[in-house]
């Protein structure tokens, strides 16, 4: 029993010492000084957070890091089809209004929430302060954005009036519908009514408007194309995946032998990508709007997989 209590002890002391206690003191230092809390304010909020280890064990496996053809399955499925052809039925006027008023297309706001949340229903059930903490003072190699972004955090629950130790989402610390990191939230998200608090974790009218603002401000196009898949000329070779930011004409790789299924201008400039299926590859062009995707989640698999799920559910709507 003795040596079960002491290897208890043991364990407990080495989880207690991924917490980097010096990163922790100069952030509460820093806090204070910064934003005019109090000391013991800001020491009582980090003696509520918990060290969680499956939250750096998730963050080395992210789902981004899979083959396209595994990636796509997880979104493109009957079921997430369904559920968001039943979210747009039951927000059909406001998704209107808001692509109205801001010129983004209804497909890529439900391409979005779909991706991010299944529509609202798979908001992440992780402890937003726990995450940020772990994160902040747990994860070296990304300890200053998560820093900054428990900084946000501490400043968002005080100006929307949130709990502190209540509010979830994912391991990384993303909130609501939109999955927003706390820097997110307080620059992009929007109440809908232009009144109270911006609400993202329960309503989803705030949540469209916030998606929609967010793409606006970085520049989405009204009207524009997002991606065009390729067809390959069997003699066509491969210049290998440039940056998702189009910069290079379409007819540099027209001459190349690959052709857009969509009607394009050939001075249209593209992004030239690759995605791997099972048996070889699969090529897209990138358009502007692609890459303003791309501005909410980096990765070309996410922003490919948004505007296929958004294209899919509104198809026939």
């Amino acid at each position: 029993m003795k040596r079960i209590f002491l290897l208890l002890m043991l364990l407990s002391q080495l989880s207690f010492a991924q917490v980097n206690e010096t990163a922790k003191n100069e952030f509460i230092s820093r806090f204070v000084r910064l934003h005019g809390w109090t000391a013991e304010e800001v020491a009582a909020v980090m003696a509520k957070a918990e060290y969680q280890p499956k939250i750096i064990e998730k963050m080395e496996r992210p789902a981004e890091g899979m083959p396209w053809y595994r990636y796509r399955r997880i979104f493109m499925t009957e079921e997430r089809y369904e559920a968001g052809r039943t979210f747009y039925k039951d927000h059909e006027e406001v998704l209107r209004s808001v692509s109205n008023e801001t010129g983004v297309s209804i497909e890529a706001m439900m391409g979005i929430l779909g991706v991010e949340t299944y529509y609202g229903t798979r908001k992440g059930s992780y402890k937003v302060l726990d995450a940020l903490f772990t994160l902040a003072f747990g994860y070296p190699k990304r300890a200053r954005f998560f820093t900054r972004e428990l900084e946000e955090f501490l400043l968002l629950t005080k100006e929307e009036q949130l709990d502190v130790e209540g509010v979830e989402g994912s391991y990384a610390g993303a909130i609501g519908y939109c999955q927003f990191m706390p820097s997110s939230y307080r620059a992009y998200a929007k109440s809908y009514d232009q009144g109270g608090t911006r609400d993202l974790v329960n309503s989803p009218e705030d949540a469209i408007a916030s998606v929609a603002n967010y793409l606006k401000v970085h520049r989405w196009r009204k009207g524009e194309k997002v991606a065009s898949a390729i067809i390959a000329s069997p003699s066509a070779a491969s210049p290998g995946p440039t940056r998702v930011r189009p910069k290079a004409p379409l007819s540099q790789f027209e001459d190349l032998g690959f052709m857009p299924t969509e009607d394009l201008d050939p001075t249209t400039p593209v992004a030239f990508l690759e995605f791997e299926q099972e048996e070889g590859k699969e090529f897209w062009y990138g358009l502007h709007n692609f890459y303003v995707i791309t501005r909410y989640n980096h990765s070309p698999l996410y922003a490919l997989a948004v505007y296929q799920l958004g294209e899919e559910v509104m198809k026939d709507m």
